[in-house]
């Protein structure tokens, strides 16, 4: 698909700016390896048969002994860094270890949830850490380890950021009584344009366009909760997505279709840049959207909707079978002998009148809908886990361009009221990512809530799977 947004229409940049963590990739910290085999720099992602450990030089020990005392910088401990005092084999162990944590993740696929459905390639570090052994260039190697994106190396500034405001003492709690000077004082810890003498609802709407709240710049409830979130939570947050960075792929597709699901907004990319956004609804709390990549094959112009078991059983079952039916819904047999409820194409058909498919395991899918009232809201996480769309007919037109049957003619044959299934002339990349904490282009965080308590969760089990990490170097000293 050529996904030209020269004349898309529902660009939304202040939408783009707030929840699309930017994808741009970044140079890289130290100079890359040119002398070294590209397989040297960023290894094969699939194992490769068992080779010897290389032997160290002192000064390469001693290089790998200090860097392997950070970690903290990454995300990868909240924690006071262990000093590494194994030598040897041990030494390299350690080290491979910390390896396929900044590669894919220090979290083993084998703890995942479930519906975290992104599953990082499996890595082998050690050939390109024998080849950068042999060409004494560990440096450059250690760093081509970690995302080349900006979204990363955002979340790592102002992992910096936070981790120096929680040493200092962090922030006074608020409540609604609090003085100006003492508001003004936690809003400018957070902010990095904030001047003296700048009127406080300036700053009340700049934080609240950071936490993704409506920007009022009055002191609400939902403001000070923002305002209150104690800064170890915010350094959770940060080292989650930082995690989440590194289960995503080196190189995503060029061109794609991105959906955050907490800040409830998609995005399209092109060239790695995000030329359109729109508003999204994604699943409740207790209808979590989960986290995947897929690709959209075909779209369907006036769906019916096959409803859910699930959601049949606890919200249309129970108004009876009379009512269901005289609200337009059908009921039909199944193979099984059972009954399931489907609601026919139409304007009040849930689905609206687009639905794109891609496949999955969960059964979720973008759509259209005829309840717009909440793409006004800022409070977006209401679907039962599939992704309403505030705009699907122009996405729909960029995704058919190239289709001389349907390019430029989408609405009309929407308006014909025929269902029909109308497959894409090239796949289109779809991610569903949450992300809860990104960094701005002047290098402010942002942050949205948690609504399904992954960012704990998974913080908790990063912090779990370093701590059996050190116990293994710790046992590797021991007699």
């Amino acid at each position: 698909m050529r996904m030209s947004m020269r004349s898309l229409v529902f660009s939304l940049p202040s939408v783009v700016a707030f929840a699309a963590p930017a994808l741009a990739q970044v140079p890289p910290t130290v100079p890359t390896m040119p002398s070294l085999p590209y397989e040297a720099v960023l290894p094969p992602a699939a194992p490769v048969a068992s080779m010897p450990l290389p032997t160290l030089s002192p000064a390469q020990s001693a290089w790998l002994t200090d860097w392997l005392a950070g970690g903290a910088d990454q995300g990868l401990t909240a924690s006071a860094p262990t000093p590494v005092t194994v030598s040897g084999d041990d030494l390299i162990h350690a080290a491979l270890d910390r390896a396929r944590a900044l590669y894919r993740g220090r979290v083993d696929t084998a703890d995942f949830l479930d519906i975290w459905a992104l599953r990082p390639a499996a890595f082998d570090p050690l050939p390109g850490f024998a080849a950068a052994v042999a060409a004494d260039r560990l440096p450059q190697w250690t760093a081509s380890l970690t995302p080349r994106y900006a979204g990363y190396d955002g979340l790592r500034k102002g992992l910096a950021d936070y981790e120096q405001i929680r040493d200092a003492g962090g922030w006074s709690i608020l409540t609604a009584k609090s003085t100006a000077a003492a508001i003004r004082a936690r809003l400018i810890i957070e902010d990095k344009v904030a001047t003296p003498d700048e009127p406080i609802v300036d700053l009340l709407q700049r934080a609240q366009r950071r936490y993704g709240l409506k920007p009022t710049g009055q002191l609400d409830a939902r403001t000070l909760a923002a305002l209150n979130v104690p800064v170890e939570d915010r350094i959770a947050a940060i080292m989650a997505n930082m995690e989440r960075w590194r289960w995503l792929p080196r190189a995503l597709p060029v061109n794609r279709v991105q959906v955050n699901i907490a800040a409830a907004v998609l995005t399209v990319f092109e060239g790695d840049t995000a030329v359109a956004s729109m508003r999204a609804v994604t699943g409740s709390p207790s209808n979590a959207t989960p986290m995947l990549s897929s690709s959209i094959h075909s779209i369907v112009l006036n769906p019916p909707w096959n409803v859910p078991t699930s959601i049949a059983k606890r919200e249309l079952w129970p108004k009876g079978r009379k009512a269901l039916i005289a609200q337009g819904y059908k009921i039909v047999g199944t193979p099984e002998g059972g009954e399931r409820i489907v609601q026919p194409a139409g304007p009040g058909s849930a689905l609206g009148q687009l639905k794109f498919d891609f496949d999955n395991p969960f059964a979720v899918y973008l759509h259209d809908t005829p309840s717009r009232a909440k793409f006004d809201s800022y409070d977006r996480l209401a679907s039962h886990g599939c992704i309403r769309l505030e705009k699907p007919v122009p996405l729909a037109e960029l995704m058919l361009k190239d289709d001389p049957a349907f390019a430029g003619q989408v609405q009309t044959a929407i308006d014909t009221g025929k269902t029909q299934r109308v497959k894409l002339p090239q796949q289109v990349a779809v991610y569903l990512l949450y992300w809860t904490a990104f960094a701005s282009a002047n290098g402010t965080m942002n942050f949205r809530a948690d609504p399904y308590g992954w960012d704990k969760v998974l913080a908790a089990k990063i912090e779990a799977s370093s701590r059996r990490a050190a116990a293994v170097v710790t046992a590797a000293k021991e007699p």
